[in-house]
C-alpha cells in the first residue's frame, strides 16, 4: 500500500497488452501499452494513453496518427523487450522486424499480432504524466486467430514486469 492506495486493484482491472506505433517523417517507433480502448462504434473511435516522456508520444503529437496492434499470447519476452523496456531514442525498434506500412504510415507489427486498428487523432486530454489520444479509426486488419495477450497473462505466465512509465506502475 502506498498513500492508502492498494495497487492490487490495478492488476484486477481487465487489460490487454498492445504495441502502439506512430511515425515522424521516415522515423518509426512503437511501445508496449496496456491502455487501448474502444470509445465509440459509430463513428468507430479508439483511445490510447501514452506517457509524455516516451518517444511514441512525441511522434503521435507530431503526426496525429497511431496504430494499435493486438498482441497474441504466443509472444515472447525477447520480442516484447524493445517495445517495453528500451527507448526509441536509443534503438531502432523496427530494425530486423517484420512490419507493414499502414494507411496512416504508422508501422503495423506482423509478428505475434492478431489484429490492428489505425487512427487519426481527433482529440487529446492532458493527464499530467500521460496523454489520452482519441482517434477516428481509418483502417483495421486481422492477421491471425489466437488469444489476445492480457496483462494478467503477461505477469503470471511470461513473468513480465511493469516499466516505470506505465500508467499501472506500482511505486516500491
Amino acid at each position: 500500500m502506498v498513500n492508502g492506495i492498494d495497487f492490487r486493484v490495478f492488476r484486477d482491472l481487465s487489460y490487454g497488452l498492445y504495441i502502439v506505433t506512430s511515425k515522424d517523417g521516415d522515423r518509426l517507433n512503437g511501445q508496449l501499452v496496456n491502455t487501448v480502448i474502444q470509445v465509440t462504434s459509430e463513428p468507430p473511435r479508439i483511445a490510447v494513453i501514452i506517457n509524455k516522456q516516451n518517444l511514441t508520444h512525441e511522434f503521435i503529437e507530431k503526426s496525429r496518427v497511431f496504430a494499435a496492434c493486438v498482441l497474441d499470447e504466443s509472444v515472447t519476452m525477447k520480442f516484447l523487450g524493445p517495445f517495453g523496456f528500451r527507448s526509441g531514442r536509443d534503438v531502432d525498434k523496427f530494425a530486423g522486424l517484420s512490419y507493414n506500412e499502414g494507411v496512416t504510415g504508422s508501422p503495423i507489427v506482423v509478428e505475434h499480432v492478431l489484429s490492428f486498428a489505425e487512427a487519426k487523432v481527433i482529440d487529446q486530454m492532458d493527464l499530467g504524466t500521460h496523454t489520452i489520444f482519441v482517434g477516428d479509426v481509418i483502417g483495421t486488419g486481422t492477421l491471425r486467430e489466437g488469444q489476445p495477450l492480457t496483462y494478467r497473462f503477461y505477469h503470471e505466465n511470461l513473468k513480465g514486469k511493469t516499466p516505470p512509465n506505465a500508467p499501472s506502475y506500482k511505486p516500491q
